[in-house]
């Protein structure tokens, strides 16, 4: 099964459904990337998954465009805010679905303030992918 899932920077929520898949299966192929990346995964990002056992330190947001020649069974999109436009993929894809999500990097107030709302959308995206996994994939 091959999973990527699609937003613009690629430095958060996408950087964290495509971790919580491979946690939650190592056979899915998944794989996560912007038609705008960002120049890191954000390092708060990397902070809250670490607390759900999952590293990211490691990954890196990559282009949309290097991923156009594959062949995926779901291109899953995950942008939410109405100020974002979540792109489309234009490549080969057997099902394309969105799963939203307010941008926590758009997060302002006390570092407190803003960790809570990174840990507010893991945990949301942990949920929603959760059950993608359980009741779409039937795995």
């Amino acid at each position: 099964m091959k999973i990527l899932i699609l937003c613009t920077g690629n430095s958060c929520r996408s950087q964290m459904a495509e971790g919580f898949l491979k946690a939650f299966d190592a056979n899915l192929e998944v794989y996560s990337a912007g038609t705008e990346p960002s120049n890191e995964v954000h390092p708060k990002a990397v902070v809250v998954m670490n607390e759900m056992g999952i590293d990211l330190s490691k990954n890196y947001p990559k282009n949309v465009d290097r991923f156009l020649d594959k062949e995926f069974d779901y291109v899953i999109t995950v942008c939410g805010g109405a100020k974002e436009s979540c792109p489309t993929f234009t490549g080969k894809v057997k099902n394309q679905i969105h799963i939203g999500f307010d941008d926590p990097a758009e997060a302002t107030g006390t570092e407190e303030e803003v960790f809570a709302e990174f840990r507010r959308i893991r945990d949301e995206i942990e949920r929603d992918f959760g059950e993608f996994y359980k009741e779409i994939l039937k795995i």
